[in-house]
């Protein structure tokens, strides 16, 4: 049986956030911007792991969404489909923001 890992506790950062949420969406350009959490984690990102059940990501892991595309993104179902449909790479895009 496979031991049961303790969850890490996830980083907070109210700074980052704001200055997230002060960008323009990056699907749309719309200025009523959220600090959008990404939830996903693909295989080949360091230090992103998978979160779920209620549980949110460290906030350096955000990015710019409008309160439509941030709500869409919830109800996607299939968060990692739903980025590629938009033609952005939402890990990369957090990892730039977060080198600002």
């Amino acid at each position: 049986m496979e031991p049961l890992r303790q969850r890490q506790p996830r980083e907070k950062d109210k700074k980052h956030l704001r200055y997230i949420a002060s960008l323009p969406c990056c699907i749309c350009g719309g200025i009523d911007v959220d600090a959008a959490h990404i939830r996903a984690s693909p295989v080949h990102i360091d230090g992103k792991r998978q979160t779920g059940g209620g549980e949110k990501p460290s906030d350096c892991w955000t990015v710019p969404l409008c309160r439509a595309h941030h709500t869409e993104q919830h109800d996607a179902g299939d968060e990692l489909k739903w980025w590629a449909s938009k033609g952005v790479d939402p890990f990369m895009l957090a990892l730039t923001l977060r080198a600002k």
